[in-house]
């Protein structure tokens, strides 16, 4: 039997290239890992008491993390009860650069957001746009299962004002 050693050369190289990729890609994520996965919370707001959930899970070969999330809120005496669902995408625009996103949610928003990582804590900061508040979505690691999960507005970009907050804890 007559090995192809050009073949075999040929393939080696593109498992070690697929390979150098995807450790890169992990790489990449590293500092996300304490957020990966399921989480379950409760949390007060101006919308009043509600409960929800997300999740942050890597897509595409881990080039990318997908964020899921929901809240639903009960009826008050202002208002009938809703349910809110959104999910963003988080990449990398350029490299060297700092991590964008982009979200969606049912109420027809997108918001674009730049994003800060670091040891314990991740921020999501929106682009400024005429006539539109700055939002800050921070996630901050309480513990290995804890994490709390703000939302906050701004008029200028720089004085912030809470409008929702809470714990949500890890399930997954």
């Amino acid at each position: 039997m007559k090995t192809n050693y050009f073949a075999t050369g040929f393939l080696l190289l593109i498992l070690l290239s697929i390979t150098s990729v995807s450790a890169q890609n992990n790489q990449k994520w590293q500092q996300w890992q304490w957020l990966l996965g399921e989480w379950k919370g409760e949390g007060s707001g101006q919308p009043g008491e509600g409960a929800g959930g997300f999740s942050f899970e890597s897509e595409l070969n881990a080039n990318i993390l997908i964020r899921k999330s929901y809240a639903a809120f009960p009826a008050t005496a202002n208002k009938p009860a809703f349910r809110h669902d959104d999910i963003m995408t988080i990449y990398n625009d350029a490299e060297g650069q700092p991590l964008k996103a982009i979200y969606f949610d049912n109420e027809g928003h997108t918001i674009h957001y730049s994003v800060t990582v670091g040891e314990k804590k991740i921020v999501f900061i929106s682009e400024k746009m005429p006539n539109m508040p700055v939002f800050r979505l921070t996630y901050t690691q309480m513990d290995d299962k804890t994490v709390n999960v703000s939302f906050e507005f701004s008029k200028d970009g720089e004085h912030f004002t809470p409008y929702l907050e809470g714990k949500s804890i890890k399930i997954k």
